[in-house]
């Protein structure tokens, strides 16, 4: 029989309630701390969610991102309430940067018929139809009801002050709404991972990478697929809102957000039929958490037990498949071949000492 532990996972963003959601299912005592009035304030919220396994990565996190797909249809599967948009995306601009079975180049002709409110069509693009794209909000909070009523404990507007660990095993977290006895404690708290980690001696290779959404009211649905291309990248996150991405370039100034997000504005004006009628609502920055090589951080601390890091871009694409073994993981007390391209030991010789504080 498995061992009933006391697990708490900080942070309730799509990785934190994500890793809940598959925990929930499991004979354990969760807690899901979030220091936010709500889940998926920060990052989550702020994300374009497009489902996407079709970029290139290394051999060994492909399977990971092959999994995607399949992993959104068994959500939906077990989830009735999750929609998730499977109009596929296209792309044009670069034709040779994505080899993909579910990837096909389609002509001028076949572009118009999927998207007939583009005022110009190139000759060719890749239509990736099998992806899809969410709403990040809604699927967040989905995840934690179910978790909840499942029986984990959900603790809002609770800010984690310090991890305490005896020896070289944390115990419990105190927070600003008292102690928490743990065996188990998940970060999953994104760009705060690192400060969280600094008084255990712990150095965490995350950088912030900021990008930029711009969310506009839509007078019907103008964009039926995802478009990426070298003007725009925007998607239909419902009938009558329209959500692009744009990159950050610095804080201020004409390269500012608020600049690129009207230049992005006036762009999708030009560029759609009817996109005259397009609303600017609101352009948010939003940091996403970066592993120093762009791939996860999953698994246990070599050095601290019972301390367990989940931390990943694009967290909207493989949230759902790595949290399920993640919560396998820490259950059934195992290390997954298929996790262990993602361990933190990646990045460090294996007998450095100065990562921990004797």
């Amino acid at each position: 029989m498995t061992k009933k532990q006391k697990i708490t996972i900080v942070g309730a963003g799509i990785v934190g309630a994500s890793i809940a959601y598959n925990l929930s299912k499991e004979n354990q005592n969760v807690t899901l701390v979030e220091c936010h009035s709500k889940a998926g304030y920060g990052v989550t919220e702020k994300s374009f969610a497009w489902i996407n396994p079709s970029g290139r990565v290394p051999n060994n996190f492909q399977h990971l991102y092959d999994e995607s797909l399949a992993e959104y249809h068994v959500l939906e599967k077990e989830i009735p309430e999750l929609k998730v948009d499977w109009n596929g995306a296209l792309t044009w601009g670069n034709l040779t940067s994505i080899n993909k079975s579910h990837v096909k180049k389609i002509t001028r002709q076949q572009i118009s018929e999927l998207e007939p409110h583009l005022k110009e069509y190139p000759e060719e693009a890749l239509y990736a139809y099998k992806e899809g794209a969410v709403d990040p909000n809604v699927l967040t909070n989905l995840l934690v009801k179910i978790a909840e009523e499942n029986g984990v404990n959900i603790l809002f507007d609770t800010k984690v002050t310090q991890i305490k660990k005896e020896g070289t095993k944390v115990v419990g977290i105190h927070t600003s709404k008292g102690y928490i006895e743990s065996d188990v404690i998940v970060l999953a708290t994104g760009t705060a991972l690192p400060e969280l980690c600094k008084p255990l001696g712990l150095d965490i290779p995350i950088e912030s990478s900021p990008s930029i959404i711009i969310r506009m009211k839509s007078p019907k649905k103008l964009i039926h697929t995802l478009i990426s291309n070298s003007r725009f990248e925007a998607r239909q996150l419902s009938d009558y809102t329209l959500i692009a991405a744009e990159d950050y370039l610095d804080e201020y100034g004409e390269n500012g957000p608020e600049a690129i997000g009207k230049r992005a504005f006036e762009t999708l004006r030009s560029d759609l039929e009817e996109g005259e009628h397009l609303e600017l609502e609101s352009i948010k920055v939003g940091m996403r958490p970066m592993p120093k090589d762009g791939y996860p951080i999953v698994g246990f601390h070599d050095q601290i037990k019972g301390l367990y890091l989940a931390v990943m871009h694009s967290a909207i694409t493989l949230s759902p498949v790595i949290s399920r073994l993640v919560a396998k993981e820490i259950v059934d007390n195992l290390q997954l071949e298929e996790l262990e391209s993602c361990r933190i030991s990646r990045f460090y010789p294996l007998n450095d000492k100065s990562l921990i504080d004797k």
